[in-house]
This record gives structure tokens, C-alpha cells and sequence, in this order.
């Protein structure tokens, strides 16, 4: 006697199982507000963006002040600059990651 063959959905091929999964993944992902974490990680960002410009200034104002003595201070103007330079770095990445989290709120209210 033969037996009759059982009739079976089709299984979605693997290339559309992980297409869903991570859909399902970003998804999650979009709907998830930032944690500590992400404010923590955030102002490590800021700050050593602000500081690295500040101390390459500092280090390089003094090696100057060495190398050519004379009434201006390198230091403390390269210094400023270095500051001034991180200030702007910080604001400008900052107000990238603004526009970039509001981009992506207007995306979820459509």
C-alpha cells in the first residue's frame, strides 16, 4: 500500500527567515530608548573630544616656548586655541547626533 504524502506549508527559505528576524531586531532596536550607558559613553565622547585638542595645544605651546623664548607665551594662546577648536568639535558632533535622532523620529511618526 502506498501512503499518502503529508501536505506541508512551504518553510520560508532561510535568506527570508533572517530578513524577518532582523526587521524584527531593528525594529526593537528603534523603539528602545537610549540607556545610561549611551549618556555615559556620550559625555566620555564630548569630553575627550574637548580634551585631546586642548592638550595637544598645551603640549605643543610648551615645546614652543622651549625652542624660542621670548615675551609671547605659546602656551597658554595655543592652549585657548586648543580649547577653542575641541569647543567647536564637541558642538559640531552634537549637533549631528541631534539632527540624526530627530531624522529618525520623523521616520517613526510616518
Amino acid at each position: 500500500m502506498i501512503e499518502p504524502k503529508k501536505i506541508s506549508k512551504p518553510q520560508p527559505d532561510l535568506a527570508r527567515q533572517v530578513g524577518i528576524k532582523a526587521g524584527r531586531k531593528l525594529k526593537a532596536q528603534r523603539n528602545a530608548a537610549p540607556g545610561v550607558w549611551f549618556g555615559l559613553g556620550m559625555m566620555g565622547v564630548i569630553g575627550w573630544s574637548v580634551t585631546v585638542p586642548t592638550l595637544l595645544g598645551a603640549a605643543l605651546g610648551l615645546w614652543l616656548d622651549q625652542r624660542y623664548p621670548g615675551g609671547r607665551s605659546w602656551t597658554l594662546a595655543l592652549l585657548v586655541a586648543g580649547l577653542t577648536l575641541g569647543c567647536l568639535n564637541a558642538w559640531h558632533w552634537v549637533s549631528k547626533e541631534d539632527q540624526a535622532m530627530r531624522d529618525e523620529q520623523e521616520n517613526d511618526d510616518e
